[in-house]
């Protein structure tokens, strides 16, 4: 009798998939897909992070990459359950090549795969030390010259960058460089994070004074060491700076605070790089393999040119130089901008007696902080998500199954019950004048995030304040110049000032490149992040995943890591394994190179 099972159907259309790959017959394996489908793989069969769209691609792929990659094998994970909703086989399932194990996710509708996700998890025979292969930490027995803990990490720290140097540098000490840095260690790779803040956790500490996560903390734990139960939910950004930094300490991060990064080349003759850096007065170069730029998508300050703006005789600020408003009880403070650290900002001013203006020139999506956690990511990221047997890696796998071609199509509709649930909060809103938008296609948060990195606010409360006139608003109008004591809009209309806070944002993490490496190198790898989606701010053609990010680039031993705290812990994985398999001379086939498009 045959078993008609969900579970049945997908393992045996994976079983013919298996067939096909171990037959090198690439067309037999590309027709078992669905005439739109999609294949994305994180490493384990591209070396590369790259989504396959359409038969074609994949069957070019598979002709590229299987002879290196076999055996190739993937097969349900038995822990999992099957699911079938709305004529969608939904199966987790496991994978292996001949470097690597790994993971994934499989959608099947009408008999063949929609869409397929296929993950590294580990090389073989370079697995981190965990669990059952965790190191025994005292060294038991007696031996004359032998090393504690202690006497092996001061050695490590006073010969790396000296006697020793490090395989991998990590430009950049915030949440992303810490979380690869932790990475690196687990696997064995030689590194070094440096940072010109003073402590790990300045990068938060430093910043203005109300900041907080506005992400819940389902969705911001770090690799290997989870916050603990009692955590709050929206967590203050000292805290945060805290936790990094103990974090980096426990977690045997080799890292160097008080840093500076001053140039960097590659070495074509020699492969690699030569990075000279200033710390604690001392300049010295070092000589890594590979560098990651970690600087973060906050790291690039961009500041509008403005006529006037040496005529002005107040102060004036960009939002990562602001530190609080302490000091402008009673004064008039015009921010420009309407995003996150625009609204973050003017609240708090506000709420020390200052007299504020918000400058809106560009719409902004809005969501209410409530309901993103219910309605946006309670499936994923809750308590009622962990009470529900979600863990916070199968959460991380749920979101990266979604191709970027298709994960607008499944926001839409959570947006627009946001819309019907919230409509009388945004009807206060655009009362006042407020420009609001929910992206060019209704997709919100998440995809305005993935394509432009700015363009919305999470709303903790300052809306109500802009609603009621708290925060005055000035919208649709842009700035004609700086006075000595004021900003002056288009219009004629004079705002006085004794602070001005740009909170317009940051630029492509390339610009660290040119000031770092040179124009040209960063020309050559172009601009970081963004999909391609020809929407505003994130230029076609279509790339199908983050534009350099966590793979490589068209700069050799070049790399670059960020993005929020869900996207540090997720994508540092693969960003390890990538400079692990180099380190042990694996043979690493890059499938896809990204090709450059746009410049910044």
């Amino acid at each position: 009798m045959t078993d008609t099972t969900a579970a049945a159907r997908a393992q045996a259309l994976l079983d013919r998939l298996n067939r096909a790959l171990a037959d090198r017959d690439f067309a037999a394996a590309s027709r078992l897909f669905a005439d739109e489908c999609y294949w994305r793989d994180l490493v384990l069969l591209t070396w590369n992070i790259k989504t396959l769209e359409g038969q074609e691609q994949i069957a070019d792929m598979l002709a590229a990459q299987l002879d290196a990659a076999a055996p190739v094998h993937l097969s349900l994970d038995e822990r999992e359950t099957v699911e079938e909703a709305d004529g969608v086989v939904s199966a987790w399932i496991v994978a292996e090549t001949r470097h690597a194990r790994g993971g994934g996710h499989v959608r099947i509708r009408d008999g063949r795969i929609w869409t397929l996700l296929t993950t590294a998890q580990e090389l073989k025979g370079h697995e981190e030390p965990l669990g059952t292969r965790r190191p025994m930490g005292a060294e038991h027995g007696i031996r004359r010259g032998r090393q504690t803990w202690q006497e092996r990490r001061q050695q490590e720290a006073g010969e790396l960058g000296r006697e020793k140097q490090p395989f991998v540098l990590v430009i950049g000490g915030g949440q992303g460089g810490i979380a690869l840095g932790a990475r690196l260690r687990q696997l064995g790779v030689s590194h070094i994070v440096i940072d010109r803040q003073a402590r790990p956790g300045d990068q938060w500490r430093n910043r203005y004074k109300s900041l907080c996560l506005h992400d819940p903390v389902w969705y911001d734990h770090l690799p290997y060491l989870p916050f603990p139960d009692n955590w709050p939910v929206f967590a203050p950004k000292d805290k945060i700076g805290d936790w990094l930094e103990m974090y980096t300490r426990v977690m045997e991060v080799n890292y160097w605070p008080s840093t500076n990064c001053l140039n960097a080349r590659f070495d074509e003759d020699r492969q690699e790089w030569e990075v000279t850096v200033e710390r604690g007065g001392e300049t010295l170069v070092l000589r890594p393999k590979h560098v990651v730029f970690a600087t973060g998508m906050s790291g690039k300050a961009n500041v509008p040119k403005i006529r006037g703006q040496d005529v002005f005789l107040g102060e004036q600020q960009h939002s990562s130089q602001h530190h609080g408003p302490d000091s402008y009880a009673g004064k008039k403070v015009v921010v420009i901008g309407a995003n996150n650290s625009a609204h973050d900002i003017c609240a708090a001013l506000w709420e020390h007696g200052a007299d504020v203006t918000m400058v809106q020139r560009s719409s902004t999506h809005i969501v209410r902080s409530d309901s993103l956690m219910e309605i946006g990511l309670g499936d994923l990221y809750s308590e009622r998500a962990v009470a529900g047997g979600m863990t916070t890696k199968k959460a991380d796998l749920t979101f990266a199954s979604l191709p970027y071609r298709i994960m607008a199509d499944f926001q839409v509709p959570v947006y627009d019950r946001i819309r019907e649930r919230d409509a009388e909060f945004y009807r206060q809103l655009e009362a006042t004048g407020f420009m609001l938008d929910f992206g060019d296609d209704g997709s919100g948060l998440f995809m305005k995030y993935l394509r432009r990195a700015s363009g919305y606010y999470i709303d903790v409360g300052a809306c109500d304040l802009v609603i009621d006139g708290s925060i005055k608003l000035q919208a649709g109008k842009e700035i004609s110049h700086l006075s000595e004591n004021a900003v002056v809009l288009e219009d004629g209309t004079e705002l006085p000032a004794d602070l001005v806070v740009y909170a317009t944002g940051y630029g492509s993490m390339n610009g660290w490149v040119a000031d770092l490496i040179s124009q040209e190198v960063a020309d050559k790898v172009g601009k970081v992040w963004g999909l391609g989606s020809d929407t505003t701010k994130d230029p076609g053609p279509w790339e199908g995943e983050q534009r350099n990010m966590w793979k490589p680039t068209q700069q050799e031993a070049l790399w670059f890591h960020g993005g929020n705290l869900h996207q540090s812990r997720h994508y540092s994985l693969y960003l390890a394994l990538q400079l692990k398999a180099r380190q042990e001379g694996l043979p690493v086939q890059v499938y896809g190179l990204q090709q450059v498009h746009h410049l910044r």
